[in-house]
């Protein structure tokens, strides 16, 4: 059973960095990164496989970065130029096998979310 933490969501000014944490029990091959702005459904930022394999979705490329440690099953966002329209919970998510794209219905274990809040 994996079992998925996030850290580091807080309130940030426009234009602003942040990096999230997430540390995973378990050793899910594929970890990922996703997003629910209120009112939307949740929506892929980047995958990474055990093997380094990124997926960036194309809105992300460029201002968030993901790192992966595998000794110590964390891995992390940096979010740069952070914008309003950033304000999300952002999600950890894991899966056993190879990644396979950005669409939550593909992964089988979550955190519980963390609120970042990007303020003018």
């Amino acid at each position: 059973q994996v079992r998925l933490a996030e850290f580091g969501g807080t309130t940030v000014k426009s234009g602003g960095s942040l990096r999230l944490s997430c540390e995973a029990s378990g050793y899910p091959f594929c970890m990922g990164w996703f997003r629910q702005r209120p009112g939307e459904e949740r929506k892929g930022i980047v995958t990474i496989g055990g093997d380094g394999t990124v997926d960036y979705a194309d809105a992300f490329r460029g201002r968030f970065t993901v790192y992966r440690d595998i000794a110590s099953s964390s891995m992390y966002l940096q979010m740069n130029n952070l914008e309003l329209d950033d304000t999300a919970i952002y999600y950890c998510a894991g899966r056993y096998g190879g990644c396979d794209g950005l669409l939550p219905r593909s992964y089988s274990f979550w955190g519980q979310g963390t609120q970042v809040t990007v303020s003018s």
